[in-house]
């Protein structure tokens, strides 16, 4: 019961109180979902954010927002008066927390940096990558979403739980998409899933960006000519682990290995960046077949194995005078 004495007037009056602690301060509040307003009064007045949590019970029901108080992590700042913490839980705008996914990274990488950043656990976001729903209603034709989860830096819910990560993550490539690109699909007679697979090759492959272009033109040119792809970041991806290739890494029974299958792997092999993408849609006109990569990280192009194998002694002989 509110006590006769406190009248509207009386609220009105003290409505710009605030709780003690200085200024400048700010506080991370949890709002359960299915909280009653007594409960979440009463948490109020624990943590020292309000004074009385019957003035904060009588004020939201007098203006009657008792029932709209939302779920969710709020970020809090002191001092704060009734009027504007009732306003920031009805507003419905909880904490947010930034991360970054880079590019290149494959499914379990992206999974492992949300667990380091956000504290979810990578099983729940790995298991959240395989949501058919999800998949179906983004058109994936695919196990999982590797691929489809946009690199780049996001401000995440931090209630959020693997599947809003997931969610946000997808959505944010499907809006980076350009209708254009479907047209450069038809003239390269390739999928969308397809392009996704090639452009996620060649974030593994590039390290110095102007090659990418070029080392797309090779991947289009073998695949032209029936060559195999011969690519060392499937093998990478076959293997599970990012490390130097060994010999006989190159002969790991895998459907991702592109030394032994003819082709483009089943799927992509990391996240591509918007600009692999690019390159994967537009491989610059050339007549390369190999490259090879020199210390600095860029690429060495040729046309003949001949001319390949004369680059590789020169690579390797570089690789000894550093």
């Amino acid at each position: 019961m509110i006590p006769r004495a406190l009248s509207a007037a009386a609220v009105s009056a003290v409505l710009g109180c605030t709780s003690s602690p200085p200024p400048e301060a700010s506080e991370e509040l949890t709002i359960h979902r299915g909280a009653t307003l007594a409960a979440v009064a009463e948490t109020l007045e624990v943590r020292d954010l309000i004074r009385s949590a019957e003035l904060f019970r009588f004020y939201a029901t007098m203006s009657g927002r008792q029932r709209a108080i939302q779920a969710g992590t709020y970020e809090i700042p002191r001092p704060v008066s009734i009027r504007q913490l009732l306003s920031i839980l009805v507003t419905g705008r909880p904490a947010q927390q930034r991360i970054v996914i880079a590019e290149g990274l494959t499914l379990r990488e992206v999974a492992a940096a949300v667990e380091q950043q956000l504290g979810i656990p990578a099983d729940s976001l790995l298991a959240a990558a395989q949501d058919s729903a999800l998949r179906v209603s983004l058109g994936i034709p695919a196990a999982t979403l590797e691929g489809y989860l946009y690199p780049s830096t996001y401000l995440v819910r931090t209630d959020a739980v693997a599947l809003d990560v997931v969610r946000q993550l997808a959505r944010e490539f499907e809006a980076r998409w350009r209708p254009e690109w479907q047209h450069q699909l038809d003239s390269l007679g390739m999928t969308r899933h397809e392009i996704v697979t090639l452009a996620s090759i060649i974030e593994g492959e590039v390290r110095h960006p102007p090659d990418r272009k070029y080392v797309s033109s090779v991947y289009h040119n073998r695949l032209r000519h029936g060559m195999r792809l011969q690519a060392d970041p499937t093998v990478a991806y076959a293997l599970g682990q990012r490390r130097r290739l060994w010999e006989r890494d190159y002969q790991i029974a895998s459907p991702y290995n592109t030394y032994l299958i003819d082709g483009l792997p089943p799927g992509p092999i990391g996240e591509p960046s918007e600009a692999s993408i690019e390159a994967a849609l537009n491989p610059a006109r050339t007549d390369f077949l190999y490259f090879v990569a020199r210390p600095d990280g860029q690429h060495v192009f040729s046309r003949t194995y001949a001319e390949h194998r004369r680059a590789v002694r020169e690579v390797r002989r570089q690789g000894t005078e550093r």
